[in-house]
């Protein structure tokens, strides 16, 4: 359940502010015009009053002459991802509303900040040999969390709901539009039935229902996706051949900031497949990815060890794992283990804090709902999410094809149907959409020199030496009418340009793709960097002079480097 959102910037808020106030404050990331940011001060534990926490939130105030006065609140999922950062996109999508993001409580722009890197450490570790221990780094966060002076049975579902309709009344809205997206859907179902009279309409992106078990279905999850995108048999080699043989992949641990070398087993690759899956353009490329992978093309496994990574700054741990140990974990029964690290991890941290187990809402909405999901989410399936949103009294279902998880994010026809749902909820009836999703990627040429180049751009000198002599070789032999070595120039040309306008259609229609490999017919338009080779040699029996020899050299070391590391 943990989607990846990657925040760069963390600056810090202002001073704290005295106890039930809520002041305008600069943002913490790029806004538009009309923000404020602002923090509103909660208990940490409204069943012991004393200590309190502070909740961040941004408010984008419409110019549009037809405002409306309901707005939309939006919460981000996770648990404990940020929200304020989709404050711009989200006033494009309801330019005629006001936009409020809510953080939540111990999250990333809220404070105190529940981060937990000695547990996000131990879960990089699970691709270590040995694995790393997760229950003593859980007991490691814990310890010094609670000298911090954290109280994690603070930090759940039902105070996170609490802070929703606090900031309602907070800000002065009589009504307001619920937003959710996977874990905060659940948020905000149990906000429509906490303060009903404060709800206008319900969204619901990407559904979790209370009554799903998501640690045993998570497994089954995985194996529905691969099926939906027609890789069932692929997958199932791949993690095959990888369990008997476990690939060594160089990649970098972010927390530590050293290169280590990850030990990538089927069912570790498997459960990097799972997380990854949450975003539309991998769920695209996942078909020639997972058979590459099952054929043994090892390098492929790069940019999932790096995605590890980056996953890992993404979310504050500890909020995470605090509401997952009080309303998830204990409701699963983990009869057997998962072939997923997470799903073990998570388990073995919960094990560990032995924080209690929340009491279940059953929670229903008053106000109209509309629930959307991707064929090939692999945490909130169809499978549950629609059954869930059909029995809800005044809620209607959209399945969005060719959609993963998030379907809003990545969908134009799902962000202009939510804002046709918002504008209308009782009328609005979903209509088919044209498929706007990320197509899966045609017939692709497996190499990981693409990705190479875009960590590191000058890995493509050898290219740009040979485009750019190319030209020089083209201009100047024309301007002396040497026709050999301008045919030979204007071959390597036309060679470069069809290689960029290849690649640059498709990083522009998936730029994941490229993290498997280039369309197939980059090596058909190889023969024409052959022909510029063979006739600007050919050209040295006419002109042996060093602008000649050098452009014949450069031309050949092309070749051996296009073909020994690009292809």
């Amino acid at each position: 359940m943990i989607t990846r959102v990657v925040l760069a910037l963390a600056l810090a808020f202002p001073p704290a502010m005295t106890s039930g106030e809520a002041a305008a404050a600069d943002c913490p990331v790029a806004m538009p015009p009309r923000t404020t940011c602002g923090f509103l001060v909660v208990p940490e534990r409204r069943d012991a009053p004393g200590a309190t926490i502070e909740v961040g939130y941004a408010v984008h105030s419409s110019t549009a002459k037809d405002r409306k006065a309901d707005p939309i609140v939006y919460m981000g999922g996770g648990p404990a991802s940020s929200s304020i950062q989709l404050t711009g996109f989200l006033s494009q999508m309801f330019p005629d509303r006001d936009v409020v993001t809510i953080e939540q409580r111990g999250s990333k722009y809220s404070k105190p900040v529940l981060s937990c890197p000695e547990t996000a450490e131990a879960l990089l570790g699970q691709l270590r040999t040995p694995p790393a221990d997760m229950a003593a780094a859980a007991v490691r966060c814990r310890e010094r969390l609670r000298q911090q002076g954290v109280d994690l049975r603070g930090y759940n579902t039902k105070e996170i709901v609490a802070d929703v309709v606090a900031l309602r009344r907070q800000l002065g809205y009589t009504s307001w539009n619920l937003f959710g997206v996977s874990y905060s859907t659940r948020v905000m179902m149990d906000v429509a039935a906490a303060d009903p009279e404060g709800v206008r309409s319900v969204v619901l992106d990407s559904f979790l229902p209370e009554s799903v078990r998501w640690y045993d279905d998570a497994g089954r999850n995985l194996a529905d996706a691969m099926a939906w995108l027609g890789v069932t048999g692929g997958f199932d080699a791949m993690v095959a051949r990888l369990n008997r043989s476990p690939a060594r992949v160089a990649t970098t641990d972010p927390l530590l900031g050293r290169a280590f070398t990850a030990r990538m087993s089927g069912d570790g690759v498997a459960t990097i497949m799972a997380e990854a899956l949450h975003e539309a353009d991998v769920a695209a490329v996942a078909p020639a990815m997972v058979n590459a992978l099952a054929t043994g093309h090892d390098e492929l496994l790069r940019p999932l060890a790096d995605a590890v990574g980056e996953g890992l700054v993404s979310h504050e741990f500890g909020l995470y794992h605090a509401v997952q140990c009080q309303d998830e974990v204990p409701f699963n029964t983990f009869t057997t283990k998962s072939r997923l690290f997470t799903v073990n991890g998570d388990k073995a941290v919960c094990d560990a804090w032995q924080l209690p187990k929340s009491a279940p809402v059953n929670a229903t909405a008053k106000a109209p709902v509309y629930v959307l999901g991707g064929q090939y989410d692999p945490t909130t399936p169809v499978r549950t999410a629609k059954p869930a949103a059909e029995a809800l009294p005044n809620a209607r279902f959209q399945e969005f094809a060719g959609a993963s998880h998030a379907v809003f994010l990545s969908s134009a026809c799902a962000r202009a149907q939510i804002a046709e749902f918002v504008g209308d909820p009782a009328r609005h009836t979903a209509s088919p959409c044209l498929d706007d999703t990320l197509a899966p990627a045609g017939g692709m040429h497996v190499t990981l020199a693409p990705y190479e180049i875009s960590r590191s751009p000058w890995l493509a000198a050898p290219f740009a030496l040979f485009a750019l002599t190319s030209l020089i070789q083209l201009v100047t032999a024309a301007l002396k009418g040497r026709g050999l070595a301008a045919f030979g120039g204007l071959a390597g040309v036309a060679f470069a340009g069809l290689i960029v306008q290849s690649i640059s259609a498709l990083a522009g229609r998936n730029e994941t793709a490229l993290a498997v490999g280039v369309p197939d017919m980059v090596g058909f338009y190889t023969w024409i960097a052959a022909v510029s080779a063979v006739l600007t040699a050919a050209a040295l029996r006419h002109d042996r002079r060093w602008p000649q020899i050098t452009a014949a050299v450069i031309s050949g070391g092309f070749l051996i480097w296009w073909f020994t590391w690009f292809l």
